[in-house]
């Protein structure tokens, strides 16, 4: 039973209910069958209560944040940049950390040998913002040329890349899209390269190829209708943490280049060292013609969002005529205090070398993955760097899932909070996606209650 706020979270949780409705939320649920948490502040990897209850924050809140909340560089880069310029417009201005951080973001760009690097950032102002920036140009490119009959996105089963029109449209989780289906422009959905859908005796990356020969296929069929395909690399996040095998990178970007259709990466929640490179593009070694990033940009203390583009995609707007440019603007695009929080976050993978640190963390996760998997309601147990991901199903059979009248995410939720670990599951799925502050012992504390979480969840089973 999650144990009752106190006065201070009890009064707080109030007048939160009287005002506010939150994001993703049926808010019939709240307080009772999905608790509020009033939080007051945060310590690293815990948010504190305004009980002083803490709780392990192990999904980053929303996968934003890296190096734990209330990180000093970051508070101290903000600070500073907001004594001498808290914003200005971008259109017809310009300020020194725009720049600097596009250049340094350029700089670290994945690269492919005999293809052009990325060379322009535009910036947004949230992850489906860039999402809608990198579609706009990849369509409005093709219209710069003649190609008016390229209005087509191909996007995986399953994906998911914002809640905004144009993203949503490129989304295949049907709760988030249903409603809203007759808004969206129609996109041509491929199978995912999940790796949950492997065949008896298939390995993982032939599970892969196999999905990118209906790739194949479907590009053919709509050939010179496509002007871009968007994917999440190496793992589909919001859609259950489905995770594939980096050769469906490889042949997706050569499908692309056969048919002269742009690959627009969204690293939005998988850049930044998550999957155990900077961008999950590298293990593949390749480079996109578009690439989305936000959430870790900043290290999850402000909102913004960079989309990299090709010289060739940028120059493919440079014209005498303004319907030819790129009329896309937000208020706070390229934000200084933002951009200054970027380039302090960018300091911090150089100063504590991030990567390496991660890879060992990493190792850990999967020790105590395999052990939390071991669980008899556990189907799969998988991971990409600092993610892993946990299957419930019915005894871990992967065709029983569980009646979804019994709510076993929600109860693996409940279940943690009352042990002090922030979980939020997809469903079913239960994942880890710490921040990278958290240490060995945070580690185990974390598989342990995950553990029992499944047990007491399963339990009505």
């Amino acid at each position: 039973m999650l144990a009752e706020p106190g006065d201070a979270a009890s009064h707080w949780r109030d007048r939160d209910l009287a005002v506010l409705w939150h994001p993703c939320t049926q808010m019939r649920e709240h307080p009772h069958t999905l608790p509020l948490l009033p939080i007051a502040r945060g310590e690293g990897a815990f948010l504190v209560d305004h009980d002083g209850r803490r709780y392990l924050d192990a999904i980053s809140s929303w996968w934003t944040n890296l190096f734990g909340h209330a990180e000093p560089r970051i508070a101290e880069a903000i600070a500073r940049q907001a004594r001498t310029l808290e914003h200005v417009i971008l259109a017809g201005c310009s300020h020194m950390p725009a720049v600097e951080l596009a250049e340094r973001l350029l700089d670290l760009a994945p690269r492919q040998p005999g293809r052009a690097p990325l060379a322009k950032v535009f910036y947004a102002d949230n992850g489906s913002a860039g999402v809608e920036v990198a579609l706009k140009m990849a369509f409005h490119w093709f219209r710069n040329r003649g190609e008016d009959g390229r209005t087509r996105f191909i996007a995986l089963e399953g994906g998911y890349h914002g809640e905004t029109l144009g993203a949503l449209a490129v989304g295949d989780i049907p709760l988030y899209r249903r409603v809203y289906a007759p808004l969206l422009a129609e996109a041509v959905f491929v199978p995912s390269p999940d790796a949950w859908n492997v065949h008896a005796g298939e390995s993982e990356e032939a599970c892969a190829l196999r999905a990118a020969e209906a790739l194949a296929t479907t590009l053919e069929r709509h050939r010179g209708e496509v002007c871009a395909m968007i994917l999440e690399p190496r793992v589909q996040c919001a859609g259950g943490m489905r995770m594939h095998h980096p050769a469906y990178l490889r042949r997706a970007r050569e499908l692309c280049d056969a048919h002269g259709v742009f690959l627009i990466a969204d690293e939005i929640a998988v850049g930044f060292g998550r999957t155990g490179t900077l961008f999950a593009c590298e293990q593949a070694g390749i480079a996109p013609d578009l690439m989305c990033l936000s959430k870790g940009l900043t290290g999850g203390s402000l909102p913004l969002a960079a989309v990299l583009a090709t010289q060739a995609l940028y120059d493919g707007f440079l014209d005498e005529s303004r319907e030819r440019a790129f009329l896309h603007s937000h208020s706070y695009t390229g934000n200084p205090l933002a951009c200054a929080a970027a380039l302090a976050t960018l300091d911090i993978f150089e100063a504590d070398d991030v990567l390496v640190r991660n890879r060992s963390l990493a190792t850990r996760m999967g020790e105590l993955a395999a052990g939390v998997g071991s669980h008899r309601h556990v189907a799969q147990a998988r991971q990409a760097g600092m993610i892993v991901a946990f299957e419930l199903t019915r005894d871990g059979q992967r065709d029983v899932p569980f009646d979804p009248g019994l709510r076993i995410g929600l109860r693996a939720y409940r279940a943690a909070l009352d042990r002090g670990v922030l979980l939020r599951p997809l469903g079913d799925t239960l994942y880890w996606m710490p921040p990278y502050c958290v240490d060995e012992a945070t580690l185990d504390h974390l598989a342990q209650v995950t553990a029992d979480a499944i047990e007491e969840a399963t339990a009505c089973a």
